[in-house]
């Protein structure tokens, strides 16, 4: 009888039944949840705007902004900008205080600081000349797969009133992410809460983005269609005015021509577009836009440029 060979070793089962998937990533904060598609709508600009940025160390940097308007008010603004020493990564280090004063002397302030490695704290005010007229201290809490934030705004002990708003969001799969927000308010004879709920679903080339709550509803729908073209719908339906708006806004990105141009039109008749030019190797950037109603008859145009 010949001889037989080694024994073939039993097959193991699959390993991979038992292992999980990937871990979900943090869906961001609640107030970016329709940023991507609001970016694209440009921005409203009516007279001339002259902005100089001044960088005076790596860490410390002011503005000097001239505005001139034949609609609005025309005046000067001075900002500045600190960063601090804590880097947490090549583009975000703490803490940062961002002020601005205009020619009246009223003052916005921010100073945003990462206590820990999770949770971020921001205080904020606004003065009217030597008037304090707002503040507010936000507490944000970033898990592994979730987002909670906490805000109070304008409290005031002696009268009993005040803001609180409360978030959180949660990833459910790596594409989908759900959540609410708690708006509670109180002052004297008037108390009430109003309920959001809102869901966000991220594809590699579209996002979809639904709040819905007692105050109305608001949607929109991002899409990338390429390296060049983003476009960009918004709804917005309020039930307590009987109010509804759609709006289409796009992008176009030519960075050769070191171009932005941005164009929206929306149900209300508004038609709007802005542009943006880079002029290297000068540290200028030029900007036009405009808008029109059509039903009310108006047209505004602005002119910027940015040295900095």
């Amino acid at each position: 009888m010949g001889q037989e060979g080694p024994p073939h070793p039993t097959p193991r089962p699959t390993e991979s039944m038992g292992q999980e998937g990937p871990p979900l990533p943090n869906p961001g904060a609640f107030e970016e949840f329709h940023r991507r598609c609001k970016d694209l709508f440009p921005a409203q600009m009516e007279g001339v705007k002259l902005t100089v940025n001044k960088g005076l160390s790596n860490h410390f940097q002011v503005n000097h902004v001239v505005a001139l308007s034949a609609l609005g008010d025309s005046g000067y603004h001075f900002g500045a900008t600190y960063v601090g020493t804590k880097q947490l990564s090549p583009t975000e280090a703490f803490p940062v205080l961002v002020g601005d004063m205009d020619n009246s002397g009223s003052l916005n302030a921010q100073i945003i600081h990462q206590l820990t490695a999770r949770l971020r704290s921001k205080v904020a005010f606004q003065t009217q000349q030597s008037k304090f007229v707002n503040w507010q201290v936000d507490g944000e809490y970033r898990g592994g797969d979730f987002t909670a934030a906490l805000t109070l705004g304008n409290p005031d002990i002696v009268v009993g009133s005040g803001i609180v708003v409360a978030h959180y969001l949660q990833s459910v799969t790596p594409a989908l992410a759900l959540g609410g927000e708690l708006v509670w308010h109180r002052r004297p004879g008037e108390e009430g809460a109003v309920l959001s709920m809102a869901a966000r679903y991220a594809a590699p080339d579209w996002i979809a983005t639904l709040t819905l709550g007692q105050a109305g509803v608001h949607a929109t729908y991002y899409h990338r269609a390429n390296e060049q073209l983003q476009v960009g719908v918004e709804l917005e339906a309020n039930s307590r005015l009987q109010e509804s708006s759609v709006g289409l806004g796009y992008q176009l990105d030519l960075p050769r021509g070191h171009l932005v141009f941005r164009g929206s039109v929306s149900s209300a008749a508004v038609v709007g577009a802005a542009l943006e030019k880079k002029l290297p190797p000068l540290p200028l950037t030029l900007s036009l836009g405009a808008a029109i109603d059509h039903r009310r008859d108006a047209f505004r145009c602005g002119f910027g440029l940015t040295l900095g």
